[in-house]
């Protein structure tokens, strides 16, 4: 979470220059410092969003099961849960009675959320036109699966996903899911929903201690198992119905085949091992899913011994320099913890209090 909000914060400057102009700035790797105004090292609605997925994590798991909230979403058929053999454990819980996550619980929790931070004075930092369009339609009533912007795959869907891979003792269908949801509640292109498992799944690895040089061919085992599986159980009947596919499983594998390209892409970089050009040059500039993830994941496995650089690595980019970083930061935090960062980052970054609560939360 911390290191999600680092590259967040360090990002943001540099979102809307070009590479000469950021390099004009900064030497390679780029930005080490984080900017602290006032006291405060300002985030953008990427962190924004992450902390409004993980409060809604945090309420379903703290929840009295007895006590579900109202508003219970339609289109969430009772089928049992879908997916493919996990290739890491889930945990220090695996194994025992994990929390309780499923569509019913999370996706008005998600709704609601959302919509705070919508409705937020603070929602003020640049926020996607996908997100505030089908955060409106969802404000006026209307149920996600039609609120959703359905070409949409741009990386507001899994700049904010990492929350789901914290959360020990659930299974590989049920974080593939929730991780799929929360994208698809605006973002409801395949790409969008696949980008954000994929990333849900290297936190995932990462945590579980899955070693970074390996993380390329685990994510392409993980891509392959889950490029058929629609998690109706989780997304409903509703959402696939539209241009990309004439059945569920021609949707979803829309998206897959676009992220398992993007791997192929991904593997050439890290042969070229380039580290002064643009990171945006072979992965892609980030404004959509797929490439935001493959950029972060280039700019992590670069430095890999020196999670601050890759963060001034994702920082110093072309393109969706702020949530390239923030992509960039969640897998370097999930595979180091907090020792990966400089100690004086921790009580001047913005929403400190809400990452310490959520991130505990999330731990209990």
């Amino acid at each position: 979470m911390f290191g999600l909000a680092y590259g967040d914060a360090l990002g943001a400057p540099t979102e809307f220059l070009s590479y000469a102009e950021i390099m004009r700035r900064y030497d390679v790797p780029g930005p080490r410092e984080l900017p602290v105004h006032g006291g405060v090292a300002l985030v953008t609605d990427d962190t924004q969003m992450a902390l409004a997925v993980a409060e809604a994590l945090a309420d379903v798991l703290g929840a009295d099961s007895s006590r579900e909230p109202t508003g219970t979403p339609a289109n969430t058929p009772d089928s049992s849960p879908g997916g493919s053999p996990g290739a890491v454990p889930d945990g220090p819980v695996a194994g025992g009675r994990g929390p309780r996550l499923d569509a019913k619980r999370l996706t008005p929790r998600l709704r609601t959320h959302f919509l705070t931070w919508w409705a937020s004075p603070d929602n003020n930092r640049a926020p996607g036109n996908t997100c505030l369009r089908a955060c409106e339609a969802l404000a006026d009533g209307v149920e996600w699966s039609w609120a959703t912007i359905r070409g949409s795959k741009g990386c507001g869907a899994n700049m904010r996903v990492s929350p789901v891979a914290l959360v020990d003792g659930i299974g590989e269908a049920e974080r593939c899911g929730a991780a799929q949801l929360q994208a698809a509640m605006t973002h409801g292109h395949p790409t969008a929903l696949a980008a954000s498992d994929l990333t849900a799944a290297a936190v995932h690895a990462l945590r579980a201690g899955v070693a970074p040089k390996d993380l390329p061919a685990y994510l392409r085992a993980h891509a392959e198992a889950q490029r058929s599986v629609y998690h109706g159980d989780w997304l409903g009947d509703e959402l696939w119905r539209g241009p990309f596919g004439t059945t569920p499983e021609a949707f979803v594998e829309r998206g897959w085949d676009e992220c398992l390209a993007v791997l192929d892409r991904l593997d050439a970089a890290l042969v070229l091992a380039d580290r002064r050009s643009d990171p945006c040059r072979v992965t892609g500039a980030g404004w959509v899913a797929e490439e935001a993830f493959a950029t972060g994941l280039l700019c992590f496995l670069m430095y890999e011994d020196a999670p601050v650089d890759a963060l001034a690595r994702a920082a110093a980019s072309s393109g969706d320099s702020d949530s390239i970083a923030a992509l960039a930061g969640a897998f370097a935090g999930a595979a180091y913890g907090m020792s990966a960062w400089p100690a004086e980052w921790e009580p001047v970054i913005e929403y400190r209090a809400d990452l310490v609560r959520l991130s505990e939360a999330l731990a209990r």
